[in-house]
């Protein structure tokens, strides 16, 4: 008889290469588990943030901890907890909340080598709650919530991609500054509908149940903003218009930066 014997379990190839498994399993472990306040402080002199948010602190570890900042002087919190890395996608998915102290926005994320990431997330914004950012920018004020149903947002090489969202709001009364003084107008319920494609992200504002908007804002590629409000705004705010104007024809139109200057 020819004794055959059995190849070892253990080569060395194998052995190399489960080696290298369990230093990159290492690795990671140790990078997500650093404390993430020391991370912010080593990166944070390399983050370009706009003018009106400022971070306060930061806590927990990288891979399951919390901010605390300010946006134009209102206190938010971000809170994460990054999820297994994926090696097959080369990307970290994520949980999050965003918490102001009476609105609130929960989703997922996901960010992914090269330049690319993904954000899902729904929540509610309390609206008096900004009242004093709203007024200093010269915005309307609307009483009650607005209801963000869906967010999606991509980016690839730090320009949006792809992107839709829709927001309703119940309806009540509105307050808009007019000259000197303060205007007011009961509104139908609204909804907002958002689409972001090649960088350039587009709002329509429109009566529930209707197809046409009544406002629209534009925010491009350079941070822009551009605003329009149509006709279509004052008539359902039930207020005379002096001179012949159809619906869909522009009354009002603004361009400016959106975060061009700190507060």
């Amino acid at each position: 008889m020819t004794d055959l014997s059995k190849p070892a379990f253990l080569r060395p190839g194998k052995v190399i290469w489960l080696g290298l498994a369990g230093l990159l399993v290492y690795l990671i472990a140790l990078v997500f588990l650093l404390p993430a306040g020391w991370v912010w402080q080593w990166v944070s002199p390399q983050v370009n943030l706009p003018p009106q948010v400022q971070v306060n602190q930061v806590s927990g570890q990288l891979w399951n901890g919390a901010a605390g900042f300010t946006f134009a002087g209102h206190p938010l919190r971000l809170s994460w907890d990054i999820e297994t890395p994926s090696l097959l996608n080369l990307s970290i998915p994520m949980a999050f909340s965003l918490d102001s102290a009476r609105s609130g926005l929960d989703g997922r994320a996901s960010v992914a080598w090269p330049g690319s990431a993904k954000l899902t997330a729904r929540g509610s914004i309390r609206v008096r709650e900004f009242e004093d950012l709203i007024r200093r920018s010269g915005g309307a004020m609307l009483v009650g919530d607005v209801v963000i149903d869906q967010l999606v947002l991509a980016w690839v090489d730090g320009e949006f991609s792809d992107g839709q969202g829709r927001a309703r709001w119940a309806g009540g009364e509105v307050t808009w500054p007019m000259g000197g003084s303060v205007q007011s107008a009961d509104f139908p319920p609204m909804e907002a509908t958002l689409n972001a494609s090649s960088g350039r992200m587009a709002m329509a504002i429109l009566q529930q149940g209707e197809n046409e908007p009544a406002a629209n804002a534009d925010i491009f590629p350079d941070g822009v903003l551009e605003i329009r409000v149509y006709k279509r705004m004052i008539d359902l705010a039930g207020q005379s218009w002096s001179g012949a104007a159809s619906p869909g024809d522009v009354i009002f139109r603004v361009r400016q930066p959106l975060l061009g200057r700190g507060n």
